[in-house]
Protein backbone atom coordinates (compact mmCIF):
# COMPACT_ATOMS: atom_id res chain seq x y z
CA UNK A 1 0.00 0.00 0.00
CA UNK A 2 1.58 3.06 -0.94
CA UNK A 3 -1.24 5.54 -2.23
CA UNK A 4 -2.85 8.31 -0.67
CA UNK A 5 -5.95 9.70 -0.45
CA UNK A 6 -7.05 13.44 0.39
CA UNK A 7 -10.87 14.34 1.26
CA UNK A 8 -12.06 17.59 1.58
CA UNK A 9 -14.82 19.70 0.00
CA UNK A 10 -12.42 22.73 -0.94
CA UNK A 11 -10.56 22.37 -4.52
CA UNK A 12 -7.85 24.55 -3.42
CA UNK A 13 -6.96 22.94 -0.10
CA UNK A 14 -6.99 19.27 -1.56
CA UNK A 15 -4.46 20.37 -4.97
CA UNK A 16 -2.60 22.62 -1.87
CA UNK A 17 -1.61 19.14 -0.37
CA UNK A 18 -1.71 17.16 -3.05
CA UNK A 19 1.40 19.49 -4.50
CA UNK A 20 2.88 19.07 -1.07
CA UNK A 21 2.75 15.34 -1.12
CA UNK A 22 3.15 14.31 -4.76
CA UNK A 23 6.75 13.95 -4.05
CA UNK A 24 6.07 11.48 -0.98
CA UNK A 25 2.91 9.06 -2.41
CA UNK A 26 2.40 7.90 -5.30
CA UNK A 27 -0.24 7.17 -6.44
CA UNK A 28 -2.55 10.10 -4.87
CA UNK A 29 -6.36 9.97 -5.30
CA UNK A 30 -8.72 13.28 -4.07
CA UNK A 31 -11.98 13.41 -3.03
CA UNK A 32 -14.40 16.11 -2.90
CA UNK A 33 -16.91 14.50 -0.38
CA UNK A 34 -17.23 11.40 1.94
CA UNK A 35 -19.42 8.98 0.08
CA UNK A 36 -16.79 10.05 -3.16
CA UNK A 37 -13.91 8.64 -0.93
CA UNK A 38 -15.64 5.69 0.53
CA UNK A 39 -15.98 4.77 -3.10
CA UNK A 40 -12.49 5.26 -3.84
CA UNK A 41 -11.44 3.26 -0.63
CA UNK A 42 -13.76 0.27 -1.56
CA UNK A 43 -12.19 0.00 -5.32
CA UNK A 44 -8.02 0.88 -4.25
CA UNK A 45 -8.67 -0.44 -0.32
CA UNK A 46 -5.19 -2.10 -1.39
CA UNK A 47 -3.52 0.49 -2.71
CA UNK A 48 -4.23 2.97 -0.32
CA UNK A 49 -2.04 3.73 2.65
CA UNK A 50 -2.85 6.96 4.21
CA UNK A 51 -6.03 8.67 4.35
CA UNK A 52 -6.30 12.46 5.06
CA UNK A 53 -10.21 14.10 5.47
CA UNK A 54 -11.34 17.59 6.79
CA UNK A 55 -13.29 17.45 9.37
CA UNK A 56 -16.17 19.39 8.49
CA UNK A 57 -17.66 18.84 4.98
CA UNK A 58 -21.52 18.40 3.68
CA UNK A 59 -23.11 15.56 4.04
CA UNK A 60 -20.53 13.15 5.60
CA UNK A 61 -18.70 14.28 7.72
CA UNK A 62 -15.00 13.06 8.24
CA UNK A 63 -15.26 10.93 11.02
CA UNK A 64 -17.96 9.01 9.35
CA UNK A 65 -15.89 8.70 6.24
CA UNK A 66 -13.26 7.71 8.16
CA UNK A 67 -15.07 5.44 10.30
CA UNK A 68 -16.17 3.98 7.24
CA UNK A 69 -12.84 3.41 5.31
CA UNK A 70 -11.09 1.45 8.68
CA UNK A 71 -14.48 -1.09 7.58
CA UNK A 72 -13.22 -1.24 4.25
CA UNK A 73 -9.52 -1.51 5.20
CA UNK A 74 -8.14 -1.31 8.66
CA UNK A 75 -4.68 -1.50 7.87
CA UNK A 76 -5.37 2.10 6.07
CA UNK A 77 -4.04 5.23 8.12
CA UNK A 78 -6.82 7.58 9.44
CA UNK A 79 -5.50 11.32 9.80
CA UNK A 80 -8.02 14.07 10.32
CA UNK A 81 -7.23 17.79 9.07
CA UNK A 82 -9.46 20.84 10.05
CA UNK A 83 -9.34 24.29 10.84
CA UNK A 84 -11.76 23.83 13.67
CA UNK A 85 -9.03 22.97 16.37
CA UNK A 86 -11.04 22.57 19.56
CA UNK A 87 -10.79 20.54 22.33
CA UNK A 88 -14.31 18.63 21.51
CA UNK A 89 -12.76 17.82 17.99
CA UNK A 90 -9.33 16.19 19.52
CA UNK A 91 -11.29 14.16 22.03
CA UNK A 92 -14.04 13.03 19.18
CA UNK A 93 -11.31 12.39 17.03
CA UNK A 94 -9.01 9.96 19.38
CA UNK A 95 -12.32 8.14 20.94
CA UNK A 96 -12.98 7.57 17.32
CA UNK A 97 -9.87 5.64 16.97
CA UNK A 98 -8.45 8.48 14.51
CA UNK A 99 -4.41 7.49 14.39
CA UNK A 100 -3.61 11.52 13.55
CA UNK A 101 -4.70 14.49 13.89
CA UNK A 102 -3.69 17.84 11.69
CA UNK A 103 -4.80 21.51 11.87
CA UNK A 104 -4.40 24.42 9.52
CA UNK A 105 -2.57 26.19 8.88
CA UNK A 106 0.47 23.85 8.37
CA UNK A 107 4.17 24.14 6.67
CA UNK A 108 4.78 21.53 4.42
CA UNK A 109 7.54 20.29 6.29
CA UNK A 110 5.27 19.63 9.26
CA UNK A 111 2.34 18.04 7.32
CA UNK A 112 5.09 15.24 5.91
CA UNK A 113 6.80 14.64 8.63
CA UNK A 114 3.77 13.93 10.65
CA UNK A 115 2.12 11.96 8.22
CA UNK A 116 5.07 9.92 8.04
CA UNK A 117 5.05 9.12 12.20
CA UNK A 118 1.59 8.42 12.30
CA UNK A 119 2.12 5.73 9.25
CA UNK A 120 4.72 4.45 11.62
CA UNK A 121 3.34 4.85 14.58
CA UNK A 122 -0.06 2.70 13.96
CA UNK A 123 2.01 -0.32 12.09
CA UNK A 124 4.70 0.15 14.98
CA UNK A 125 2.78 0.58 18.58
CA UNK A 126 2.13 -2.80 18.74
CA UNK A 127 6.17 -3.98 18.71
CA UNK A 128 8.02 -1.79 20.46
CA UNK A 129 8.27 0.51 22.96
CA UNK A 130 7.59 4.98 22.57
CA UNK A 131 11.83 5.30 22.98
CA UNK A 132 12.85 2.42 20.36
CA UNK A 133 9.77 3.97 18.55
CA UNK A 134 11.13 7.88 18.28
CA UNK A 135 14.03 6.45 17.43
CA UNK A 136 12.58 4.42 14.38
CA UNK A 137 11.24 7.85 13.04
CA UNK A 138 14.36 8.41 11.56
CA UNK A 139 15.59 5.47 9.80
CA UNK A 140 12.40 3.42 8.40
CA UNK A 141 14.38 1.02 6.03
CA UNK A 142 15.46 -0.12 9.62
CA UNK A 143 11.65 -2.06 9.06
CA UNK A 144 12.57 -3.71 5.52
CA UNK A 145 13.31 -7.40 6.24
CA UNK A 146 17.49 -7.94 6.30
CA UNK A 147 20.03 -10.03 8.38
CA UNK A 148 20.53 -8.85 11.81
CA UNK A 149 22.36 -10.00 14.98
CA UNK A 150 20.21 -10.33 17.69
CA UNK A 151 19.04 -12.07 21.44
CA UNK A 152 15.86 -13.71 21.23
CA UNK A 153 14.50 -14.50 24.50
CA UNK A 154 11.08 -16.70 24.67
CA UNK A 155 9.18 -16.87 28.04
CA UNK A 156 6.39 -19.68 28.77
CA UNK A 157 4.29 -20.62 32.20
CA UNK A 158 5.68 -24.22 33.01
CA UNK A 159 2.06 -26.43 33.45
CA UNK A 160 -0.14 -23.83 32.06
CA UNK A 161 -1.73 -26.82 29.97
CA UNK A 162 -2.63 -28.69 32.93
CA UNK A 163 -3.83 -25.18 34.60
CA UNK A 164 -6.29 -24.84 31.68
CA UNK A 165 -7.97 -28.22 32.07
CA UNK A 166 -9.40 -27.81 35.19
CA UNK A 167 -9.89 -23.85 34.78
CA UNK A 168 -12.69 -21.48 33.27
CA UNK A 169 -11.78 -19.62 30.04
CA UNK A 170 -13.11 -16.51 32.33
CA UNK A 171 -10.03 -17.59 34.80
CA UNK A 172 -7.32 -18.09 32.23
CA UNK A 173 -8.17 -14.51 31.09
CA UNK A 174 -8.13 -12.92 33.84
CA UNK A 175 -4.95 -14.71 34.76
CA UNK A 176 -2.91 -14.02 31.68
CA UNK A 177 -3.67 -10.54 31.14
CA UNK A 178 -3.46 -9.04 34.26
CA UNK A 179 -0.99 -11.32 36.13
CA UNK A 180 1.23 -12.24 33.13
CA UNK A 181 1.13 -10.44 29.70
CA UNK A 182 0.62 -6.64 31.24
CA UNK A 183 3.82 -6.62 33.39
CA UNK A 184 6.15 -8.94 30.97
CA UNK A 185 4.82 -7.12 28.25
CA UNK A 186 6.04 -3.66 29.81
CA UNK A 187 9.42 -5.33 30.98
CA UNK A 188 10.66 -6.49 27.40
CA UNK A 189 9.58 -2.52 26.18
CA UNK A 190 11.57 -1.25 29.47
CA UNK A 191 14.26 -2.55 28.31
CA UNK A 192 14.19 -1.42 24.45
CA UNK A 193 13.30 -4.95 23.63
CA UNK A 194 10.94 -5.49 20.70
CA UNK A 195 7.59 -7.13 22.00
CA UNK A 196 7.06 -10.10 18.96
CA UNK A 197 4.19 -12.10 19.67
CA UNK A 198 2.14 -13.81 22.07
CA UNK A 199 1.79 -17.50 21.04
CA UNK A 200 -0.62 -19.35 24.00
CA UNK A 201 0.93 -19.12 27.07
CA UNK A 202 4.10 -17.62 25.01
CA UNK A 203 6.14 -14.36 25.23
CA UNK A 204 8.50 -13.59 22.69
CA UNK A 205 11.06 -10.69 22.26
CA UNK A 206 13.80 -9.69 20.34
CA UNK A 207 16.66 -7.70 21.59
CA UNK A 208 18.67 -5.94 18.89
CA UNK A 209 16.31 -5.34 16.12
CA UNK A 210 14.55 -3.44 14.47
CA UNK A 211 17.39 -1.14 16.31
CA UNK A 212 20.33 -2.46 16.72
CA UNK A 213 22.31 -2.16 20.05
CA UNK A 214 25.66 -3.46 21.43
CA UNK A 215 24.37 -4.60 24.75
CA UNK A 216 21.47 -6.57 23.22
CA UNK A 217 22.62 -9.85 25.04
CA UNK A 218 22.91 -7.95 28.40
CA UNK A 219 19.49 -5.76 27.60
CA UNK A 220 18.05 -9.56 27.21
CA UNK A 221 19.38 -11.25 30.47
CA UNK A 222 18.39 -8.54 32.36
CA UNK A 223 15.14 -8.43 30.79
CA UNK A 224 14.92 -11.94 32.10
CA UNK A 225 15.87 -11.36 35.60
CA UNK A 226 13.51 -8.51 36.01
CA UNK A 227 10.48 -10.64 34.45
CA UNK A 228 11.24 -13.62 36.68
CA UNK A 229 11.08 -10.87 39.74
CA UNK A 230 8.04 -9.43 38.76
CA UNK A 231 6.53 -13.29 38.87
CA UNK A 232 7.71 -14.02 42.05
CA UNK A 233 6.54 -10.79 43.81
CA UNK A 234 3.04 -11.39 42.20
CA UNK A 235 2.93 -14.71 43.42
CA UNK A 236 3.88 -13.69 47.28
CA UNK A 237 1.91 -10.63 46.71
CA UNK A 238 -1.44 -12.36 46.15
CA UNK A 239 -0.60 -15.54 48.13
CA UNK A 240 -2.06 -19.31 48.46
CA UNK A 241 -5.57 -17.81 47.36
CA UNK A 242 -4.78 -17.62 43.89
CA UNK A 243 -2.87 -19.38 41.16
CA UNK A 244 0.88 -19.55 41.51
CA UNK A 245 2.42 -18.98 38.14
CA UNK A 246 5.89 -20.28 37.38
CA UNK A 247 8.10 -19.16 34.57
CA UNK A 248 10.68 -20.69 32.27
CA UNK A 249 13.15 -18.07 29.83
CA UNK A 250 15.75 -18.93 27.46
CA UNK A 251 17.55 -17.21 25.73
CA UNK A 252 20.18 -17.59 22.18
CA UNK A 253 21.75 -14.75 20.40
CA UNK A 254 22.69 -15.20 16.62
CA UNK A 255 21.84 -14.04 12.98
CA UNK A 256 18.42 -13.99 12.12
CA UNK A 257 16.10 -12.17 9.25
CA UNK A 258 14.17 -9.51 10.89
CA UNK A 259 11.57 -7.65 9.67
CA UNK A 260 7.70 -7.28 8.91
CA UNK A 261 6.66 -10.00 7.44
CA UNK A 262 3.42 -11.21 6.56
CA UNK A 263 0.39 -11.14 3.69
CA UNK A 264 -1.82 -7.79 3.29
CA UNK A 265 -4.04 -9.28 5.36
CA UNK A 266 -2.15 -9.68 8.41
CA UNK A 267 2.05 -8.30 8.96
CA UNK A 268 3.75 -8.23 12.25
CA UNK A 269 7.50 -7.86 12.74
CA UNK A 270 9.46 -10.92 13.77
CA UNK A 271 12.67 -12.69 13.17
CA UNK A 272 13.33 -16.11 11.43
CA UNK A 273 16.27 -18.29 11.93
CA UNK A 274 18.44 -20.50 14.08
CA UNK A 275 18.56 -18.33 17.29
CA UNK A 276 14.74 -17.82 17.27
CA UNK A 277 14.29 -21.83 17.31
CA UNK A 278 17.65 -22.24 19.79
CA UNK A 279 15.54 -19.31 22.23
CA UNK A 280 12.35 -21.76 22.13
CA UNK A 281 14.12 -24.91 22.83
CA UNK A 282 15.99 -23.72 26.08
CA UNK A 283 12.65 -22.00 27.23
CA UNK A 284 11.60 -25.84 26.86
CA UNK A 285 14.05 -27.20 28.78
CA UNK A 286 13.79 -24.90 31.58
CA UNK A 287 12.37 -25.53 35.03
CA UNK A 288 10.07 -23.37 36.47
CA UNK A 289 12.01 -19.96 37.80
CA UNK A 290 15.14 -21.05 35.58
CA UNK A 291 16.67 -18.77 32.92
CA UNK A 292 19.03 -20.94 30.01
CA UNK A 293 20.86 -18.95 27.74
CA UNK A 294 23.56 -20.36 24.92
CA UNK A 295 27.20 -19.79 25.02
CA UNK A 296 27.00 -17.00 22.88
CA UNK A 297 24.53 -15.05 25.11
CA UNK A 298 26.77 -15.66 28.32
CA UNK A 299 30.41 -14.77 26.44
CA UNK A 300 28.01 -11.25 25.94
CA UNK A 301 26.84 -11.23 30.06
CA UNK A 302 29.78 -13.22 31.88
CA UNK A 303 30.85 -9.79 33.29
CA UNK A 304 27.47 -8.74 34.90
CA UNK A 305 25.74 -11.47 36.05
CA UNK A 306 26.57 -15.17 37.71
CA UNK A 307 26.08 -17.87 35.59
CA UNK A 308 26.78 -21.76 35.75
CA UNK A 309 27.58 -23.77 32.73
CA UNK A 310 24.95 -27.00 33.30
CA UNK A 311 25.07 -30.19 31.63
CA UNK A 312 24.43 -30.43 27.98
CA UNK A 313 20.80 -30.82 27.17
CA UNK A 314 18.85 -32.78 24.50
CA UNK A 315 17.16 -29.86 22.66
CA UNK A 316 14.85 -30.89 19.56
CA UNK A 317 15.73 -30.64 16.51
CA UNK A 318 19.33 -29.14 16.92
CA UNK A 319 22.42 -31.63 16.57
CA UNK A 320 25.51 -28.92 16.59
CA UNK A 321 26.60 -29.18 20.33
CA UNK A 322 24.77 -26.33 22.23
CA UNK A 323 26.98 -24.81 26.46
CA UNK A 324 23.85 -24.11 27.97
CA UNK A 325 24.35 -21.52 30.90
CA UNK A 326 21.60 -21.54 33.73
CA UNK A 327 21.54 -17.51 34.99
CA UNK A 328 22.08 -16.79 38.66
CA UNK A 329 21.82 -13.29 39.55
CA UNK A 330 23.72 -9.85 38.34
CA UNK A 331 27.14 -9.27 40.43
Amino acid sequence: MIGLLIVDDEEGVRRSLQKALKREWFPIYLAANGAEALDIAREKSEEIETVISDYKMPGIDGLETLAGIERINPEITRIMLTGYATMETAIESVNSGIDGFLTKPFSNIELRSRIKEYNLRKRLKQFVSEQVFRAILDNIECTIPQRRRVSILFCDIRGFTSYTETTTPEEISSLLNTRYFTPLDGIICAHNGTLDKHIGDGVMGIFGAPLSFDDGAERAVLCALAMRKAIEEDNNKSGKQVTRIDIGIGIATGEVMAGIFGSHLKKEYTAFGPAVNLAARLEKAARPGEILVCGDTYDKVKKVTKAEMIAPLPLKGIQRKIDVYRIIATY
